[in-house]
């Protein structure tokens, strides 16, 4: 599970792990905000109307599923078998709600790495940089930085994106050092 606050570049290193790691799965997780800029359905999320979440959300289909900044995301108990399924490891690039949820559901049976900005000074810039919220959608994010911040002490590892490769890199050595534990525990 991948966790850290909005606009701390979690796409980035997540584009990056697996261009060093090119057998590390993603798991694709709907959402019924719209596409930004670049953004392809079925790659970076499930893009679907509220209408339709919510009937997803009725027929039992999610995992876990959560309201975040207005919009509703989920992961859907498919993509989860199809992970699991697939004997590859999977990031699930996941909000701090979410991975509660999940938390909750797995324990330990995943790796939880909470995503840190350099510094605060920098979130900030990347927030407005990247030029995908209005005046209010900033306004929130940047309330809810605080809280999510507030529980980082809670995941397994904590890794400092200053440099998206070097980031990825640290969170490779994580999985791979995971990976050699799973093979070295007792059956």
């Amino acid at each position: 599970m991948l966790t850290g606050p909005s606009g701390v570049g979690k796409d980035t290193v997540i584009r990056e792990l697996i261009d060093l790691d090119p057998a590390i799965g993603y798991s694709v997780s709907y959402t019924t905000r719209a596409p930004r800029p670049g953004e392809v359905d079925g790659v970076a999320y499930w893009f679907v109307d509220e209408p339709t979440f919510r009937a997803m959300i009725g027929r039992g289909e999610f995992f876990e599923w959560s309201t975040v900044y207005g919009e509703l995301k989920g992961r859907s108990f498919e993509s989860v078998n199809e992970a699991i399924a697939s004997g590859r490891d999977t990031v699930v690039k996941i909000d701090v709600q979410g991975a509660a949820k999940i938390r909750e559901r797995i324990g330990d049976e995943a790796i939880y790495i909470f995503l840190l900005p350099p510094s605060e000074a920098t979130l900030e810039r990347r927030l407005v940089t990247r030029g995908t919220e209005d005046a209010a959608s900033l306004t929130v994010r940047r309330e809810r930085v605080a809280a999510e911040l507030a529980v980082k002490d809670t995941y397994d590892h904590q890794v400092v994106n200053d440099d998206a490769r070097r980031a990825a890199r640290e969170i490779l050595e994580i999985i791979e050092s995971d990976r050699e534990g799973h093979k070295e525990a007792p059956s």
